[in-house]
């Protein structure tokens, strides 16, 4: 999205920590700013606690230090801490924070959960705009905090589809065995994606004879559960963590099925992705059902183990490698008109 923008506008990238996958991919007028230069899977688990507090708690001082500057429009492209640091106020920047989530579970349950929802109602209203990339994230949103004061606006994710084509063509060390299906799901290891849930699922499927195989890119959090999991379950052989990788494309297009059977979404980005390459799509039934609702080749599956255990089951049995052919042209040029407006707008 930024490369996109960035033949039209200044931008810098702020980003609390270094080293992201994705910094290599921008376009060399971008410039980056990081608070530090390690990244995230790099700190200890009393890190992990203490630097978001200290963003809460000094905010004022970090965002002075960091990031204010000489910028008409300030944008927090994430729920948590970048969106508490970016909400210190500034009488020259339009402030305008995006939320991808589900806000009423992406903080879980509990005091902690309480405590952070309440902080962040004060936060978002020092914003001018909301943006959220789903119609049902705004309307949960919206019975969360039914007096916030900023204006709102729904906006896809907008993705390069030529550049996801181009890269899908790439070659990789990697075979696929095609004697069986191949699922493949694209995700960080967090909880909300459920590939705990989906070993689960998948030993199940094992024991009662459904050859398949699973494979999951991305980092995150939770791999080292995860790992421990598939190694008790005696997994090894059927279910694999890929780690992330810089170019996930001919990983996607080589697969059977693309799955995104997350506990909750908000839209789901590598479901525009998966639809660019035409593959056939599982989805649990989250906010991001507007992201296949009009694309043929996708089936959305109740949110539920049990659910979710029966139409792998039946699509394995039955060795299902299409739910209909999809036969338009992807695009999504609209998306950059709606954001420049956004940017330019006063």
């Amino acid at each position: 999205m930024v490369n996109k923008l960035s033949d039209t506008f200044d931008i810098t990238i702020f980003t609390i920590y270094g080293k992201g996958e994705l910094e290599k991919s921008l376009n060399q007028n971008i410039k980056v700013k990081r608070m530090f230069e390690y990244r995230y899977q790099e700190l200890t688990k009393i890190q992990k606690v203490i630097i978001p507090l200290k963003i809460l708690l000094f905010q004022k001082s970090y965002y002075k230090k960091y990031i204010q500057g000489d910028y008409d429009v300030e944008v927090a492209f994430l729920e948590g801490p970048i969106t508490r640091l970016f909400s210190t106020k500034n009488n020259h920047t339009k402030k305008i924070a995006w939320i991808h989530n589900d806000i009423s579970r992406v903080y879980g349950n509990g005091i902690k959960a309480k405590i952070k929802l309440m902080i962040d109602r004060s936060i978002y209203n020092k914003y001018q705009k909301l943006v959220f990339v789903s119609k049902d994230n705004k309307e949960v949103f919206d019975i969360r905090y039914p007096d916030i004061k900023p204006s709102e606006e729904v906006i896809y994710n907008y993705i390069n589809s030529e550049n996801v084509i181009e890269k899908a063509e790439e070659t990789i060390d990697f075979q696929f065995d095609h004697n069986q299906l191949n699922f493949l799901t694209v995700a960080r290891l967090v909880e909300q994606k459920g590939i705990d849930r989906l070993i689960r699922i998948h030993r199940e499927l094992i024991a009662n004879h459904y050859a398949n195989k699973f494979y999951i890119i991305g980092d995150g959090p939770e791999k080292e559960e995860l790992e421990k999991l598939i190694k008790e379950e005696h997994l090894q052989e059927t279910f694999f963590l890929l780690g992330a990788k810089e170019n996930p494309y001919p990983y996607m297009k080589q697969a059977d099925i693309f799955c995104l059977l997350s506990k909750f979404e908000g839209y789901g980005m590598v479901l525009e992705e998966a639809k660019i390459l035409n593959k056939p799509i599982i989805i649990t039934n989250t906010a991001a059902r507007e992201a296949v609702e009009n694309y043929k080749n996708a089936i959305i599956v109740e949110n539920d183990e049990h659910e979710i255990y029966n139409k792998l089951k039946y699509i394995i049995e039955n060795d299902i490698k299409s739910f209909g052919k999809d036969e338009k042209e992807y695009r999504n040029e609209d998306i950059i008109t709606k954001l420049e407006n956004l940017l330019e707008e006063e």
